[in-house]
């Protein structure tokens, strides 16, 4: 019995992966619209989408996946050009379709979300958001869970201060312990909104170029009560890991760099951390560096650099708006580059450099990678720890990648950091 039990097992796992199905979408192909094709789909099934044609928004994936064998949509480049999927309310929803990688397409239009997240272990991979004149991609306050988001555009899409080019929740009741990773993107040039705003239990924040928000750069906050009927009950710490990427304020636009911890209707509680990142403010803004507001417990940061466009001092590096600490001040930092005469600097930071000019290549172009001569070289620290009782899980160190440099990057080709003597401060390393 035990051997007949065994034999249909592997018949099961054998079927399972041996008839999955390509389906080919185009304006030749049998299927000539993703809406034809999303019904049909069971795990490790592909569709194949020809590039240089454009289809219709409103397309909903219902159909789930699995961890070993997930749904792969492919946008296949024709010319050049990855296929466009256009317009709609939501141009496309991942509605309860968890296990799914999304990957090769150009999505716009969607009048209130480019793409909408509300399933579980999801890529979004290689695509370009655009021209969304509400949310460009939204997580939901509920059913959502991890999502992994690299070599990806977005640009031109926000409203107001309300909605973002990239919004990100997870359902900590639904999908506990759920990650939002976004890693070798390139946000740019937003008409409103925080670049980058999440309420996910968890969030990596890696390697990437984040310039031109309308509002802020990154806002990583708490739960929103408004979405999520059991967000009374207590939630999970939420925690921030945030290294090796660029904030970079344009001449226009823009408040603050960064803000942790809460906007009025959630608090985080969670701890956050900074590496090697490089903040650029632009000229003539008062505006701070990082604030903390509402519900924290920790906040620490190593071998970042805070510039102003300019030279001038910053009047706020570390800003503390109504701060709600929950186990008292826990803040640190160590080998952190700032401006001379720059104000609100943390007395718990230590190695801290001030100068007049950090030295990159040129800031003109924006090429922040820094020169020979250049105070960041070799003046990080090699080892940085959390505060006592208060430990990151899992942080992420040293980083592996440099950012791109302001530009989109094809997939596969993030750039290594390369090892010089001692680690650099900000976000790039010196190359002789």
């Amino acid at each position: 019995m035990r051997h007949l039990i065994v034999i249909l097992f592997l018949v099961v796992v054998c079927c399972s992966t041996a008839y999955s199905i390509t389906y080919q979408v185009g304006p030749t192909r049998p299927y000539t619209k993703l809406q034809d094709v999303a019904p049909l789909l069971n795990p490790g099934d592909i569709v194949e989408v020809d590039g240089n044609a454009t289809y219709p928004g409103d397309l909903i994936f219902t159909r789930a996946g699995t961890s070993v064998n997930k749904i792969t949509i492919h946008g296949i480049r024709v010319n050049g050009l990855r296929p466009v999927i256009s317009g709609g309310t939501n141009t496309v929803e991942f509605r309860l379709s968890d296990h799914y990688v999304f990957e090769g397409f150009d999505v716009t239009g969607g009048s209130f979300r480019g793409i909408y997240h509300h399933a579980d272990d999801i890529n979004l991979r290689d695509c370009v958001v655009h021209d969304c004149p509400a949310h460009g991609i939204l997580g939901a306050d509920t059913d959502s869970g991890s999502l992994l988001m690299e070599y990806v555009e977005v640009y031109h899409c926000g409203n107001g201060t309300g909605q973002h080019p990239v919004y990100m929740a997870t359902d900590e009741f639904a999908h506990p312990g759920s990650v939002f990773r976004m890693q070798y993107c390139y946000l740019h040039d937003q008409n409103g909104g925080n670049n980058i705003k999440s309420r996910a239990e968890r969030n990596e924040i890696y390697y990437n170029w984040v310039s031109g928000g309308f509002y802020g750069e990154i806002e990583l906050i708490g739960p929103d009560p408004h979405g999520n009927k059991n967000v009374s009950t207590d939630t999970a710490r939420e925690d921030s890991d945030v290294v090796g990427n660029v904030f970079q304020h344009v001449p226009t636009q823009g408040t603050r760099m960064a803000r942790v911890g809460g906007d009025g209707t959630g608090h985080t509680n969670g701890r956050y951390r900074f590496v090697n990142n490089t903040f650029i403010l632009r000229q003539g803004q008062t505006s701070p560096g990082v604030e903390i507001f509402e519900g924290i417990e920790s906040l620490e940061m190593h071998n970042n650099v805070f510039f102003r466009v300019g030279g001038a001092p910053i009047d706020k590096v570390v800003l503390e708006t109504r701060v709600r600490w929950v186990a008292g001040r826990v803040s640190t930092g160590t080998n952190n580059w700032v401006p001379t005469g720059s104000a609100l600097i943390p007395t718990a930071w230590t190695g801290t450099l001030f100068g007049t000019n950090p030295g990159f290549t040129d800031i003109n172009t924006y090429d922040v990678s820094p020169i020979a001569s250049s105070p960041l070289v070799d003046a990080g620290n090699g080892a940085p720890t959390s505060p006592p009782g208060h430990p990151f899980i899992n942080p992420l160190f040293p980083p592996a990648f440099v950012p791109p440099l302001h530009t989109a990057l094809a997939v596969g080709t993030a750039q290594a950091r390369p090892v010089f003597g001692a680690i650099d401060i900000g976000a790039y390393e010196y190359t002789p």
